[in-house]
């Protein structure tokens, strides 16, 4: 398990608080503590054998607690999983930063308000922001996607931050400042679980990927800024980003070990009513800069990126979702070049401009009791695809199931989506929440 300084102080603040603070025993009485959670047996199962990695995707025993202490002056939250997962018992350690093993410490964290114009949030966390479905631009939060492909609970797609969060309330705009001291990567493809393309095949645990990650606190830092307010009935916002690619972007020629190379993100979006539904846009500068000429093939280059969205129902408990994104990499001749100076073949290389378009259906029914909801991903450029059907029925209001599906497609193994279609799976849960 790497270094777990950071959550275990977070953790031991609450025992200060509570114990050794003089007067500390009051404070429970002016405190109110909530507690809920889940317990859930999750399933799936590959659709075709590969010798890459196991038949079932899923086999796996959860269960999540979530207790809550709201004091006057401030609130404490604790979110952890406990997890019996058949298919990773005998090769996986616990690790806080990747998810794996049997303990998962989702939030551990202290908010309070010390000014009237200023919340704090420090420890363990959950952030988000932007405007997208399933695509991110300026959302530089670590993502799960190992779980989200092996069809776990959409919750899991967002990974656990370590860091500071203060939010800003001045009058003219409203400010959020995220600062993580050490880098958090995504929870990102290695071949343990999905197979993927290592560059030259479509690899799995036969070839696991090793990565060298930048993992020094406060040196190794991450520094996220979003400014936003409404105009009208439109929220518009501004985000900066200095830090690192989240996933490997990067390898080193004499280890051969994919690396996290620094990154800056500069962007804006908008969110508002238009017609009968909401539009939403969002834009974002990537400055690799690691390699900013764009002639170093081992390294990510710089990249422009675009969304733009639309959301309505078109049907009573009917919503329909549509996207437009673009990848344009920047300096593309000088990587291209680069690529044939040595000699390293240039038919697998990615396009210039990545297409990609996705439609969402969801569809309440049965006293919205059921949810059914279905999400394609299409790229002409690449011409591959991803489809992820998911149906949710609560039973009570204590228990629900769950169908789902994970089914890539694509002729070439090296295109970003149709790389996984070896991956493809069908699964299945059941859960009870207290």
């Amino acid at each position: 398990m790497r270094d777990g300084v950071w959550v275990r102080g977070c953790v031991g603040a609450w025992v200060l608080l509570a114990l050794v603070l003089p007067g500390s025993a009051g404070w429970f009485e002016d405190a109110d503590i909530g507690l809920h959670g889940f317990g859930e047996y999750r399933y799936g199962e590959r659709l075709e054998t590969q010798d890459l990695e196991d038949d079932r995707a899923l086999n796996e025993l959860r269960v999540q607690g979530d207790a809550a202490w709201y004091h006057d002056l401030f609130t404490a939250q604790l979110k952890a999983d406990l997890l019996f997962d058949e298919v990773a018992r005998e090769r996986e350690d616990v690790d806080l930063e990747t998810g794996a093993g049997w303990f998962d410490l989702r939030q551990a964290n202290l908010l309070a308000s010390p000014l009237s114009w200023m919340d704090l949030k420090v420890g363990r966390q959950v952030l988000t922001w932007g405007t997208g479905d399933l695509v991110f631009i300026n959302d530089l939060f670590p993502k799960d996607w190992q779980s989200f492909f092996l069809g776990r609970d959409d919750e899991y797609l967002k990974a656990p931050s370590d860091a500071f969060f203060v939010s800003l309330f001045p009058d003219v705009v409203n400010i959020d400042i995220a600062y993580t001291p050490r880098f958090d990567a995504d929870r990102h493809i290695t071949g343990e679980r999905l197979s993927y393309w290592n560059g030259q095949a479509v690899v799995g645990q036969n070839s696991v990927l090793v990565t060298e990650r930048p993992d020094g606190w406060f040196e190794d830092d991450e520094l996220a800024v979003r400014a936003y307010r409404s105009v009208g009935a439109f929220e518009l916002a501004l985000y900066g980003y200095h830090g690192y690619w989240k996933s490997p972007g990067g390898m080193d020629a004499a280890t051969g070990q994919w690396t996290f190379p620094r990154l800056a993100v500069y962007g804006a979006s908008a969110r508002g009513p238009l017609g009968n539904g909401i539009a939403h846009a969002e834009a974002g500068y990537y400055d690799s800069l690691d390699d900013r000429d764009g002639d170093d093939p081992f390294v990510n280059n710089s990249e422009a990126r675009l969304l733009v969205g639309y959301e309505r129902e078109i049907a009573a408990d009917l919503t329909l979702g549509v996207q437009y994104y673009l990848e344009r990499m920047l300096d593309y001749e000088d990587h291209m070049a680069a690529l044939e100076a040595m000699m390293a073949p240039t038919a697998t290389a990615r396009e210039e401009d990545r297409h990609t378009l996705t439609l969402r259906l969801t569809w309440l029914t049965f006293n919205q009791n059921l949810v059914v909801s279905c999400f394609v991903r299409y790229s002409p450029s690449d011409e591959d695809g991803y489809v992820k059907p998911v149906a949710t029925y609560k039973l009570s209001d204590r228990w629900q199931a769950t169908l789902g599906g994970n089914i890539f497609f694509g002729d070439e193994p090296h295109t970003f989506l149709s790389q996984f279609k070896d991956n493809n799976n069908l699964n299945g849960s059941v859960r009870f929440s207290f």
